[in-house]
């Protein structure tokens, strides 16, 4: 009687079993436990680098231990690993491997920098895991109908894809351009800006004239010289880092009397405080930014400088935040097992708010990046390189009251 009892038993808590895997139907996916979730990073915490990779990741460790305070998502805590890759592709793509094959991670979070994003990019896609948050602007990133295997790749960053589309939707929205002269350098920043400026301009039926300089050119004066001479509207200055400079102090030494606008990477200080004796009283340059610390945003930055006092006004600290914010953001979304597929699913579901900008939308395949942009122009009056704001974080429909 008492190996029948046993036997029943023993069947009973198979059915029980067999029934819970009918339930679920779903085998969650690699890093996840029922407590825990693995994420992880390589990024540049020595070396030349070592300034924004720091920071960047005492952001996102910053925002994790917020997270976990909390009590974590749904009853997991995150769990953050890290290497340092010195910026190098070679580090980074074998610390890659390790992360998805050796500690089988959940998802990489704060992919760091254009070389190793480069050489990762396909293996990322390989893998189908989820990849969230591109510190670089390399177009490879973008994507309007992204294919399966594209699916785990979610920037937020500002792609220069969709950021020139942006600069053409402020020149024809909010001043009226109807042919805009393109400056532009033959590198990937470049080429990846015209790339945006020519696409909108073509949906906008606006006219474009583009000129090539070599990147780190010191003498552009026959691009400025054409640029000058085609009549344009307006100038956008697809050029980053010392190139940019060069560009529009030629511009005023040629006497172009029209307003200019570039990339987010050039709002600096010290870029506006080298050309503002150039260009004061001649013409004002514009600028796209992607932060802001009005409204709402004004506690998630109380947030942030609680969490991470020792970065609280490094911008590289804050981007490292928003990247593991949007990954949260994303796992907050999801029922139930915990999946690969279901954590794309949730990523797409509506667009999630950036806790220091606009909100971004990975719906039917998106993958643009930052889709909402400030404005603000280089100070004729403080020339200690003050950007004055001048527009609100918009979209492109905004832009022209959509």
């Amino acid at each position: 009687m008492k190996k029948v009892l046993s036997i029943l038993t023993a069947l009973a808590l198979m059915g029980s079993l067999v029934g819970c895997n009918k339930a679920s139907n779903e085998k969650q996916a690699q890093g996840v436990t029922d407590t825990e979730i693995v994420i992880a990073n390589s990024a540049a915490t020595s070396g030349a680098y070592a300034p924004v990779g720091g920071p960047f990741n005492a952001g996102l460790e910053a925002y994790v231990k917020m997270i976990n305070d909390g009590g974590g998502v749904n009853g997991h805590k995150i769990v953050f690993k890290h290497q340092d890759d010195e910026f190098d592709p070679v580090k980074g793509k074998a610390m890659l491997t390790k992360f998805i094959e050796d500690d089988k991670v959940f998802a990489i979070v704060g992919h760091f920098g254009t070389p190793v994003v480069g050489a990762t990019l396909q293996d990322l896609k390989d893998s189908g895991i989820p990849a969230v948050y591109f510190a670089t602007g390399i177009g490879q990133l973008y994507n309007d109908k992204a294919e399966d295997k594209d699916r785990g790749i979610f920037p937020v960053q500002p792609i220069y894809k969709t950021e020139g589309q942006i600069m053409v939707a402020r020149a024809v929205g909010d001043f009226k351009a109807k042919k805009i002269g393109v400056i532009y350098t033959n590198d990937d920043a470049g080429k990846d800006l015209l790339w945006g400026i020519q696409k909108k301009a073509e949906e906008l039926k606006v006219e474009v004239k583009a000129e090539q300089v070599a990147a780190g050119a010191t003498d552009v004066s026959s691009a400025v010289t054409t640029i000058k001479n085609a009549n344009v509207d307006f100038v956008c200055v697809a050029a980053i880092q010392a190139t940019f400079p060069t560009i529009v102090k030629e511009l005023a030494a040629q006497g172009v009397n029209k307003d200019c606008i570039t990339t987010y990477v050039n709002v600096s200080p010290v870029i506006a405080k080298g050309v503002v004796n150039e260009i004061k009283g001649k013409f004002n340059v514009y600028g796209n930014g992607w932060v802001s610390f009005e409204g709402d945003r004004a506690k998630a930055l109380a947030d942030f400088q609680k969490f991470c006092p020792q970065y609280k006004d490094n911008v590289y600290a804050m981007t490292g935040w928003i990247a593991a914010h949007f990954f949260t953001e994303g796992l907050k979304r999801v029922d139930g097992t915990i999946t690969w597929k279901k954590y794309m699913d949730a990523m797409e579901k509506s667009p999630i708010k950036n806790p220091f900008g606009g909100e971004i939308n990975f719906a039917n395949g998106l993958r643009a990046g930052t889709q909402e942009m400030n404005l603000s122009k280089i100070s004729h009056t403080d020339l200690n390189g003050v950007w004055e704001p001048v527009k609100p974080l918009q979209s492109m429909n905004s832009i022209f009251g959509k």
